[in-house]
């Protein structure tokens, strides 16, 4: 079998209000906020991971604050095309999707996404190989991130075994990153949620992929003051 040529094309969804990112967010969206010590904000180290990965062409969803993160994009020295869709009116999560990949440069394509607060790097590459093997119409990166609380183990009869500091959970949960078909465009609700109606449909079909992060690579979910200090953290530790 022919091994189906990886995307070159990219959503990145940056129209959050980011409000428990606050006060960082009071005047910047979140994808506008600079990892501590990189001296580049998270949408930055998106774009180089992208055009790392082949890419080509990025649409930005853009939203909260738009002509700050727009402004920056017109500025800065960027590794590929990148061009901006703003929602007029609030579409919902499917809508807005849906709406930044009818500005994709190739409708017959396939593409990526990502949520505009995740920051990670592993191969996109291997990830659209495995979608490609599995005829999915959307696969979704997997992550297993670990509990921020030390967990106790106990026996049967309720006796401590064991202290483990910050378990991973038990379940995958969705890491914000997709591959999606060409055909995955038209299944996106015009305004509404996709998680709630597509995916869910998807997976009944078994068209819905999911892809596990490799073991050792990096994700993490900047959503609060305490992300970021632990990726400053993390950015000055050994290499994960």
């Amino acid at each position: 079998m022919t091994e189906a040529p990886s995307p070159t094309q990219a959503v990145i969804l940056a129209g959050g209000q980011g409000s428990r990112l606050r006060p960082y967010t009071d005047d910047r969206p979140k994808p506008m906020v600079e990892i501590p010590g990189t001296g580049t904000p998270i949408i930055g180290h998106q774009l180089t991971w992208l055009a790392e990965e082949g890419v080509t062409d990025v649409v930005v969803s853009c939203g909260h604050l738009a002509e700050v993160l727009q402004d920056w994009l017109s500025s800065a020295p960027l590794p590929l095309r990148v061009s901006t869709v703003v929602e007029s009116e609030p579409l919902g999560r499917g809508g807005g999707l849906k709406y930044a990949a009818k500005a994709l440069p190739r409708h017959d394509e396939p593409w990526y996404a990502t949520n505009g607060d995740i920051w990670t790097r592993f191969s996109l590459r291997r990830m659209a190989a495995f979608h490609a093997e599995r005829d999915a119409i959307a696969t979704l990166a997997l992550a297993r991130p670990r509990i921020p609380w030390g967990a106790v183990a106990t026996d049967e009869f309720g006796n401590v075994t064991d202290f483990i500091e910050a378990p991973p959970i038990p379940y995958d949960i969705n890491a914000g990153v997709y591959v999606f078909s060409h055909e995955f465009t038209a299944l996106l609700p015009d305004r509404g949620d996709h998680e709630r109606a597509t995916f869910p449909w998807l997976a009944r079909e078994r068209r819905l992929a999911g892809f596990p992060l490799p073991q050792g690579a990096y994700w993490r979910a900047i959503d609060t003051a305490k992300d970021l200090t632990e990726a400053a953290r993390e950015l000055r530790g050994p290499a994960g």
